[in-house]
């Protein structure tokens, strides 16, 4: 099975920043795409940011310039830079990937992070 988990939410003002880790372990030979997202109360879950193997990366409009997705392929950990937050902000934040767990696998299985809170408050 694969495994992942994150770290790094909690309380911050206005304005503030956090950089959110998520660390995939498990039977994994590659993992292919890895993303964020976040869930708001009552609301659908969102996709933020994603970043192939190769480093390329793509953003939702309502967090460009704001937050950064990077990740360490040797660490199967994908990360979030998040800078200038603002309160609707606010929400629990998933990680996902996309793992290959042989060299025979022909597509791969998407697996995701138990939440992490973000709470941006004054």
């Amino acid at each position: 099975q694969v495994q992942l988990v994150e770290s790094g939410g909690g309380l911050v003002q206005p304005g503030g920043s956090l950089r959110l880790s998520c660390a995939a372990s498990g039977s994994i030979y590659s993992i292919t795409l890895m993303g964020w997202y976040r869930q708001a109360p009552g609301k659908e879950r969102d996709l933020l940011a994603t970043i192939t193997s190769g480093g390329s990366t793509n953003y939702a409009d309502s967090v460009k310039g704001r937050f950064t997705i990077s990740r360490d392929n040797a660490k199967n950990t994908v990360y979030l830079q998040m800078n200038s937050l603002k309160p609707e902000d606010t929400a629990v934040y998933y990680c996902n990937a996309n793992v290959l767990r042989s060299r025979w696998s022909t597509r791969p299985s998407s697996y995701w992070g138990q939440g992490t809170q973000v709470t941006v408050s004054s």
